[in-house]
């Protein structure tokens, strides 16, 4: 068996220190953090070396949904009767279950770290709406038995260019080697759609540094 290190065992990268060093600027700004508590928590961010040393520092600022780093992947994303999602900084497990029961669930790859070269997402629909968000350089395979499924696809096939913001942010952890990887939608249900797209991101003036991952 391959050994997969937990979440908060992964090796953090400078993109993932500028998003908790930017929460600590803004609870500083705000008086969530004093200035003596704002420099010591700054210090620890630069030297953390894991993404569970880095999360540690921003626990107690914000409440889960809005963590600069997520680190609790492995829970079952439920869209039933309503909406789900995982999005940003995220550690996207080797097998993740989806329900989406005449509800929405978004998965957004965009700035995920992948455990593993192929990821298998286990979707059941009834009715519901699963959308699946990439960057280049991630294929995506749509399998299973759902009944009356309607399966969208618009992704950029071709693999990111070497350097790219794309490339990065789709890394696979703990598999150097392995530069293409691959999500599987494994569906069963009745009716409902699966759409992934590729969709481009929006260009900022400002907002945080991207760094390559560690």
């Amino acid at each position: 068996m391959t050994y997969r290190p937990a979440p908060r065992d992964l090796r953090a990268s400078d993109f993932d220190r500028d998003r908790v060093i930017a929460l600590l600027a803004e609870s500083a700004a705000d008086g969530r953090l004093t200035a003596d508590e704002h420099a010591e928590r700054m210090e620890r961010a630069y030297q953390a070396r894991t993404l569970g040393q880095l999360a540690a520092l921003t626990v107690d600022l914000v409440g889960q949904d809005a963590q600069p780093i997520k680190l609790d992947g492995r829970r079952a994303v439920t869209g039933i009767f309503g909406r789900d999602s995982r999005d940003g900084r995220w550690v996207v497990p080797d097998s993740l279950p989806v329900v989406a029961i005449f509800g929405e669930v978004e998965l957004d790859l965009r700035d995920a770290l992948l455990q593993s070269a192929r990821i298998v997402v286990y979707a059941t629909l009834l009715g519901g709406t699963i959308h699946v968000l990439v960057p280049e350089g991630i294929s995506v395979e749509m399998t299973g038995t759902a009944v009356l499924t309607r399966k969208i696809s618009r992704t950029v096939r071709e693999p990111a260019q070497r350097g790219s913001l794309a490339g990065r942010t789709a890394s696979i952890q703990g598999e150097p080697g392995a530069s293409h990887p691959v999500v599987e939608v494994r569906a069963v249900g009745f009716g409902g759609t699966i759409k992934v797209t590729s969709p481009k991101r929006p260009r900022r003036l400002g907002g945080l540094r991207r760094g390559t991952l560690a």
